[in-house]
């Protein structure tokens, strides 16, 4: 990439257009005649301009630091916005609570279903309480039996999908991740309700893919999902960690990508300069589309729900070369 062509990073452009915005509203206090007005108006449609036109050309790597932005919404914040009479459930009865991942029944427009996602902190003490948003055994195993639960009931699943991946420590391993993963798959793929996957923020590999099995499989533009990192990959292909930019632009992780390559069902758009700029506006967002989804995934029969959930997912991957 040139000098010319080189994207500047998202951090420094939002910047630049944040200092824009304050100069707006600042010359705002200020003007008092029509004529200011006016010219107040076309500054600050020239300042979102420059904004929708930023986000629009964004690269997989810039789309990728939106999409762990600290103050993205996390399931809680979509739980409180888009659902009525949450109850929270605890625990795997095995070994403990995983708080890095929330689960629980709430109602959907006035329709009891589950909710389960992937939960990260705001500060330091919540993200260590949530272990960055990274689930380990209990976490999936809590999923399930809530998942279950639902099933039991007749009761729609949701899950939101927010983490770098599982949680990779001994203890972890110790207690049976990988066997974890493994078994939510299985029986994600045959409970006989709808289930609606949303992914929020970052979708990192098994971590993301043990509860996003699902009817319908939605991503937010500005989040992406991947089978590894791109710093990860960087790491293994190129023993360099700087290359992230490279790699997250050979993974193709990006919310078109996805679509392109039939891993995701339908993009949400979010508010202008990003989801955590307006969390309302986001929530509204996304509840029109799994409102939407809802309805027509109810007036299929458990049989073809299932039989489509499978194919979809045994359909993934298929490359030809026609060369």
């Amino acid at each position: 990439m040139t000098a010319k062509n080189k994207v500047p990073t998202h951090g420094s452009r939002e910047r630049e257009i944040d200092r824009l915005e304050k100069d707006v509203e600042d010359l705002r206090h200020l003007a008092g005649s029509a004529d200011g007005e006016a010219e107040l108006e076309r500054i600050r449609r020239q300042v979102a301009e420059l904004r929708r036109e930023f986000y629009d050309h964004l690269g997989p790597w810039q789309r990728a630091q939106i999409a762990r932005h600290p103050q993205r919404p996390y399931t809680l914040d979509f739980i409180g916005l888009l659902f009525t009479d949450f109850v929270e459930l605890h625990g795997d009865r095995g070994y403990g609570d995983d708080k890095a991942i929330v689960a629980g029944l709430a109602k959907f427009h006035g329709r009891p279903v589950a909710v389960i996602g992937h939960q990260k902190g705001r500060d330091t003490k919540q993200r260590l309480v949530r272990n960055f948003g990274q689930p380990k055994p209990e976490g999936y195993r809590k999923a399930l039996r809530v998942m279950k639960l639902a099933a039991k009931y007749g009761r729609p699943i949701f899950t939101f999908i927010d983490t770098q991946g599982a949680y990779p420590g001994l203890d972890a391993e110790e207690r049976g991740q990988a066997e974890a993963i493994a078994l939510n798959l299985r029986e994600m793929a045959r409970l006989p309700v709808p289930i609606i996957v949303t992914v929020t923020g970052e979708g990192g590999s098994g971590g993301a893919l043990a509860i996003a099995v699902g009817d319908r499989v939605n991503i937010l533009e500005n989040s992406f999902y991947s089978v590894i990192s791109p710093e990860g990959c960087a790491a293994i292909m190129w023993r360099d960690s700087t290359k992230a930019e490279t790699a997250a632009v050979a993974l193709k992780i990006t919310a078109r990508d996805l679509k392109e390559l039939g891993i995701i069902d339908e993009i949400v758009a979010e508010p202008e300069a990003g989801a955590h700029t307006d969390y309302e506006a986001a929530a509204r967002l996304v509840d029109i589309v799994l409102d939407r989804q809802l309805v027509m995934l109810s007036n299929e029969s458990v049989k073809d729900l299932l039989d489509a959930r499978y194919q979809k997912f045994r359909n993934m991957g298929q490359y030809f070369d026609h060369g």
